[in-house]
């Protein structure tokens, strides 16, 4: 039944939900006279504008409005769109304010953003705001919105704060060549949101249910041009950038090595809506490390990808597949188990064609992989995504690794058929997709399907979800961890065929309480069956959970667990810690609270206690968070696993990380990350410095070390690079 996925297709296509759009518009009227971007209204062309208040809460409740006044205008000339925002704020105590860093966590501060849709296809947009302090915020909104803003991509915008006894303003400028539009299009969505952290109310221009992201496109409002919005030229900007790296890597050699690299990118608006980007040997010492993870499974962890030539419509990209099914990984490329692999150049055409269509091609030949003796690789991927109905849209895409050596596997491919549904309320979200895989050593069973279902509503979450992977479909540049354990006796991959199950059901309860916003009961279900329809492993998880008013989290969970490991699973270089291949049953239980993240020191604690395959595990997690605002943020976690084998022996698993952020000024940020992962054996020292000199100009230091767990030094680098960026 799941090898052939027709029915599940026939059933997604017949979804055609539609509600009323969001009433409210707002007119944008041309002006010809230059506006200052100082925070001040005071130039005449404001007095015209159309006002946007009456905002609406969307939390704590979703059916009041906002008891934080906020008021919006706009205008646009030739080559910016104007935003001036009045924010409300009667209450005398201190803003929320994370940092100065650029991209802070709005959802955590104090801020107010404007979100426009300037494709009016509810699917993709753009988001840009400023906290208090006048920090910067800008984003891609992917997927319709509901699960957030990609701040990764960043972009040229101007922005000023003013702070008055009663209220603070901001003003800005985003050029339009900033952003990608439609053409001749005079009717955008738009909506603005604040936070009031005070309050602990988020509001919105239009109305959004509570249970829904504030970002959502759906709930957008109208932005009404007088005049099409003009034509941008074909802009180029170049971003040439020079990095010097001196490393030494002491398990192998002391010698110092000294590697000067140059390179560049270059962004060319072939028209409003398409975008392309070149880049020529880029360097990406100056992305941030990942956050080690303790890993107490046979699969490979997910890391996201943050380098920022592979950001910009992304969705196209990334979007394929689901989360365990990925054909493709952008971190395939370019990286070998976090070991940089030279990239000698690539090219990426993406955006809208028009109204209905989207397209992403991008193409990218990655250097010789010394460590693997693999040769020079060429990366391309063709996607092509068509808008149905209103908000749902089907892509299909082929995914293409070629090896331009001999001394590789010749080829690997992957077409993908792609179906993403969205009713315009909202409620309904889902997708289905089938892919297949080429190789030149074709077998049977190369291929991967999978439906997804979900009714959303403040009070109901339902969900349903199937997978089918067979053995032989292979994702070369993907991300399939399912498929594949790693068996440490043999060190072989070893590949299977498997099916997941994946329904849940979650009820919230809204009281009529002033310090319970809600609580929810949740019943999830995770099953996997191998190609015979044998039962590889299960997990049943009842959980509970309170979100008071003042935004803490209470979390409990009981945990039912059925594996049928194939491998022996080693969870440290202690034999002691290996986990047997056969067939286990356990149960466990885990409490978590999360505490007020509006207070300068906040905190989350968690414990599980119970079986764990042949052990008893006692497990115990700390974060730790202080802010000195606005200048700077302070975090320790820890996390202890502590297991009990039956054979009486005792060990245990440490992670503990240590950050600080700091925020000299809003152009100059210094992030400080250790950590001690006893699993790895490993101790990391990261220092990382940014200074802004100049509009979306950098200059960055870096300064990395590895240890061993007796503080025996492994490696060393330091990395200085400098990227400027000129618009022609």
């Amino acid at each position: 039944m799941f090898k052939t996925p027709i029915l599940f297709f026939l059933i997604l296509f017949c979804f055609r939900i539609c509600a009323q759009e969001a009433g409210k518009s707002i007119h944008i009227k041309k002006i010809n006279i230059p506006i200052l971007i100082d925070g001040i209204d005071d130039e005449v062309a404001w007095v015209s504008a159309e006002l946007a208040n009456e905002f609406r809460e969307v939390t704590p409740y979703d059916t009041a409005a906002a008891k934080t006044k906020t008021e919006v205008r706009l205008l646009y000339d030739e080559k910016n769109i104007y935003v001036f925002a009045t924010c409300y704020d009667e209450i005398k105590k201190d803003y929320v304010i994370q940092s100065l860093k650029r991209d802070y966590s709005y959802p955590a501060s104090d801020a107010f953003a404007i979100i426009f849709d300037p494709f009016n296809d509810k699917t993709n947009g753009f988001n840009f705001g400023v906290n208090p302090m006048g920090a910067q915020r800008e984003g891609l909104v992917a997927n319709g919105g509901n699960f957030g803003v990609s701040t990764d991509w960043d972009n040229l915008w101007f922005s000023e704060v003013k702070h008055y006894d009663d209220r603070w303003t901001c003003e800005f400028a985003i050029p339009f060549k900033s952003i990608r539009f439609t053409e001749g299009l005079k009717r955008w969505g738009i909506n603005f949101v604040r936070n009031d952290m005070k309050r602990f109310e988020s509001t919105s221009w239009t109305s959004i249910p509570r249970s829904y992201n504030i970002s959502a496109l759906n709930f957008c409002g109208h932005l009404i041009w007088d005049e099409s919005p003009p034509k941008t030229s074909h802009t180029i900007s170049v971003i040439p950038y020079f990095s010097s790296n001196i490393n030494s890597d002491y398990k192998k050699s002391e010698n110092i090595n000294f590697s000067p690299s140059i390179g560049t990118d270059i962004k060319y608006a072939v028209s409003s809506s398409l975008n392309l980007d070149i880049t020529i040997h880029p360097d990406f010492s100056q992305v941030e490390v990942d956050r080690q993870q303790v890993n107490l499974t046979s699969y490979s962890l997910f890391y996201p990808e943050r380098r920022q030539f592979f950001i910009e419509n992304s969705d196209l990209f990334s979007s394929i597949g689901f989360s365990q099914i990925r054909p493709f990984f952008s971190r395939q490329i370019g990286l070998n188990k976090g070991t940089p692999i030279p990239i000698i150049a690539g090219a990426r055409l993406s955006g809208k064609i028009n109204k209905d269509w989207r397209i992403g091609i991008m193409n990218v030949v990655a250097a010789r992989d010394v460590a693997t003796k693999t040769g020079q690789q060429n990366y391309s991927v063709i996607a092509l995504q068509r808008q149905l109905f209103k908000t749902s849209s089907v892509q299909f895409t082929v995914v293409n690794r070629d090896a331009l050596q001999s001394d590789a596997v010749k080829y690997n491919r992957v077409a993908c058929f792609d179906y993403f549904l969205l009713s315009s309320n909202n409620r309904w979200r889902g997708k289905a997709f089938y892919h297949h895989s080429f190789s030149p050593t074709q077998l049977r069973g190369s291929s991967a399907n999978a439906t997804f279902l979900q009714y959303s509503t403040p009070r109901w979450d339902i969900n349903w979800n199937h997978e089918y992977v067979s053995k032989n479909y292979t994702t070369e540049v993907g991300f399939v961890p399912h498929q594949a354990q790693f068996d440490p006796v043999t060190n072989l991959i070893m590949k299977q065929t498997f099916l997941r199950l994946e329904p849940s059901i979650a009820h919230r309860f809204y009281p009529k309480s002033q310090k319970i916003n809600y609580h929810a009961l949740t019943l999830y279900f995770d099953y996997y069956a191998n190609g015979n329809y044998r039962t590889q492993s299960s997990f049943v998880n009842s959980s509970y959970s309170i979100l008071f008013q003042n935004s803490a989290i209470f979390l409990a969970n009981i945990n039912l667990n059925y594996f049928n490991q194939l491998t022996v699973l080693r969870l440290s270089t202690n034999p002691i810690d290996n986990i047997q291949p056969g067939e286990y049953y356990f149960n466990n239980y885990s409490v978590s609270f999360t505490s007020n993240k509006r207070k300068k020191f906040n905190s989350a604690i968690g414990y599980n206690m119970g079986k764990y395959f042949s052990a008893f595990r006692n497990s115990t997690s700390v974060d730790l968070n202080y802010r000195t605002q606005p200048w700077g943020v302070f975090n320790l976690n820890y996390s202890l696993n502590y297991f009990d084998w039956v054979s009486g022996n005792t060990s245990t698993i440490h992670l503990l990380g240590a950050k600080a952020e700091l925020s000299f000024t809003k152009k100059v940020y210094l992030t400080t990350f250790l950590q001690y992962n006893t699993q790895a054996e490993n101790v990391n020292l990261n220092i990382r410095m940014q200074w802004r000199f100049k509009p979306m100009s950098d200059f960055f230091l870096v300064y990395t070390d590895n240890y061993d767990p007796y503080l025996s030094i492994k490696n060393r680098a330091l990395v200085a690079k400098l990227l400027w960026w000129i618009t022609l």
